[in-house]
């Protein structure tokens, strides 16, 4: 079984990912890396060929990582915008969604120009952002973990309790 987080972008799925992995051993894959290794900046893949282009390179990852088992996959912002996506990540895995406050968000985004849909200012975008992805970020949750204040390692155990109460193995 997978381990997959979902949330806004400083939502902290890359932290968690690596506290998952060392807790439990499991591989950690970031699908927002994944896609850069084989493609290219996302900021280059974005300008070149735009946002619709970038998501169908995220499902090409998520049809992948949908045949592993026993990964922590920590998705990009808009990863779960695409039920598709959602469907093949829970053939093998349980999704997460890391929620986070505005405040939160942006002071982990704080310096950040690597983000292609920041562009423009980040508080602004993140307002416009937040109310959209919540809703959908909750309906591809098995689970609901906040964030805010907290630090990898503990939101880590947290959803590792979460998998054992659930009746999955907490490690590979």
């Amino acid at each position: 079984m997978n381990i997959v987080l979902c949330g806004m972008m400083g939502a902290g799925k890359t932290a968690v990912g690596e506290a998952l992995s060392r807790l439990s051993g499991r591989k950690a894959v970031d699908t927002d890396a994944l896609i850069e290794e084989k493609y290219g900046r996302i900021t280059d893949i974005f300008a070149a060929h735009g946002e619709a282009y970038f998501r169908d390179l995220e499902t090409e990852t998520a049809r992948r990582l949908a045949e592993e088992d026993g990964l922590v996959i920590a998705t990009g912002g808009g990863f779960v915008l695409r039920e598709e996506n959602c469907a093949l990540l829970k053939r093998k895995g349980k999704i997460f969604f890391l929620r986070a406050r505005l405040q939160t968000l942006l002071a982990r985004l704080a310096g950040d120009s690597s983000r292609p849909l920041l562009a423009g200012g980040a508080e602004k975008k993140l307002r416009e952002l937040l109310p959209v992805r919540t809703p959908v970020y909750e309906r591809a949750a098995d689970h609901v973990v906040d964030t805010d204040g907290r630090t990898p390692e503990d939101i880590a155990r947290e959803i590792l309790s979460r998998l054992l109460s659930d009746g999955a193995p907490s490690g590979r």
